[in-house]
């Protein structure tokens, strides 16, 4: 997977789209192609705005709860360690490829985005690792051992994984910045950690404090 693919992908929402490779300041050991904010030198049009607003291109951006997630991994590598992980919702593929760094047996990115899937297959080889690629969560492998996930809960009708996770495998390792409570009594927090998205897209800075998670349930299947 070449970085070209990826300027493909961009260029279908934003004609002078493009990536670059660089290193997020949430996870520095981690190198990613991601938006290359230097082509917003000149205005956007109004088609542009438009075709941006209607299809983000969300894996083009590493989102503060992936490179929290990530660096936490990395920190922690006996928790995914000789597992098959699987990272629901991967984008980038920042939180796989940590996984792969720090040992998993297997990694897997699991996006309905095609446009995804080839971002992460193109930031593990940037990364010298690899990682199986998952486009529906209704059809993952069996066998998984850790389910991770990053900044999913943004949107209401992911809420009820909270509940699915802890019976698809015995450990759950979830970074959120948008839910100050989960409501769930099986998340236990690990950490808060100040993160921003990069490229920065200049959020509320509410939206930079991400908290950690870890459900173990003895579950999975």
């Amino acid at each position: 997977m070449t970085p070209s693919i990826l300027n493909h992908h961009l260029e279908k929402t934003l004609s002078r789209g493009r990536v670059a490779a660089t290193a997020p300041a949430g996870c520095p050991d981690i190198s990613l192609y991601l938006f290359d904010p230097a082509v917003l030198e000149g205005p956007v049009s109004h088609d542009e705005a438009q075709a941006v607003v209607a299809a983000p291109a969300y894996w083009s951006f590493c989102w503060a709860s992936g490179q929290v997630l990530a660096a936490f991994i990395l920190d922690n590598p006996h928790l995914v360690r000789g597992e098959t992980v699987l990272d629901f919702g991967s984008g980038s593929g920042i939180v796989a490829i940590a996984a792969a760094m720090a040992g998993a047996r297997a990694a897997i990115a699991c996006d309905i985005d095609p446009a995804a899937l080839d971002a992460a297959a193109a930031n593990a080889r940037l990364n010298g690792v690899h990682i199986d690629l998952c486009r529906d969560w209704n059809t993952r492998p069996e066998g998984i051992g850790v389910v991770t996930a990053a900044d999913v809960l943004y949107d209401p009708e992911n809420r009820p994984l909270l509940s699915d996770f802890p019976r698809m495998a015995p450990r759950v390792l979830l970074a959120d910045s948008r839910m100050r409570e989960l409501g769930d009594d099986r998340y236990r927090q690990q950490a808060v950690v100040e993160a921003r998205t990069w490229p920065d897209l200049q959020e509320f800075e509410e939206f930079n404090r991400v908290r950690i998670y870890r459900a173990e349930t003895g579950a999975g299947g």
